[in-house]
């Protein structure tokens, strides 16, 4: 019998001064089997710094054709591909073109090689984008981790600090491709 999904409710609280954007978001995030809680929170945090009235988790790691993270047009276009991890060239190619905006947002010990394996191929795509997270970074914001969440995530001049009760992660995204 296959695992289920473990539900994760998230109170998310977002002050970006960069944007200009100060919302709080009731989120309901399932975590697939295969999940890691540094993967979970990587994709919270990609929330935040994406943050828009449109913006909506997918089914994610149980879909391959999805984002981890999008946001559509009223009309239904996609303006924004998050997607998290390693993806292969053929993910990024397809991803690129479907959406008006992709966003991959990187991390872990093999990140550095897989960009460098995937760097050249991506120079075409004028839409696309890649962040790399620090592990060290990314580790310590997997031990925020809990079933009931009120995260605060606060972005200020590309810094990131998430704070859960008392305890605080810091990461700062490092910008590998960004978008023409």
């Amino acid at each position: 019998m296959a695992q289920k999904a473990t539900i994760y409710k998230v109170e998310l609280s977002v002050s970006d001064m960069d944007r200009h954007y100060y919302e709080t978001h009731k989120l309901t995030v399932a975590k697939h089997p295969s999940e890691t809680d540094e993967r979970l929170m990587v994709r919270l945090v990609a929330f935040a710094l994406n943050a828009h009235e449109h913006l909506e988790m997918t089914k994610g790691l149980s879909t391959d054709d999805e984002p981890d993270i999008w946001q559509k047009s009223l009309s239904g276009e996609l303006d924004l591909w998050v997607a998290l991890g390693l993806p292969s060239e053929k993910v990024v190619r397809q991803s690129s073109g479907k959406a008006k905006q992709v966003i991959v947002y990187c991390y872990g010990s093999t990140a550095q090689m897989w960009w460098d394996k995937i760097r050249n191929s991506t120079t075409r795509f004028s839409n696309l984008s890649v962040v790399n997270f620090d592990e060290t970074e990314t580790t310590a914001l997997a031990n925020l981790a809990s079933r009931s969440m009120k995260l605060q995530v606060n972005i200020q001049e590309g810094e990131v600090m998430v704070s859960v009760d008392d305890t605080i992660a810091y990461l700062t995204p490092m910008i590998w491709k960004a978008a023409e």
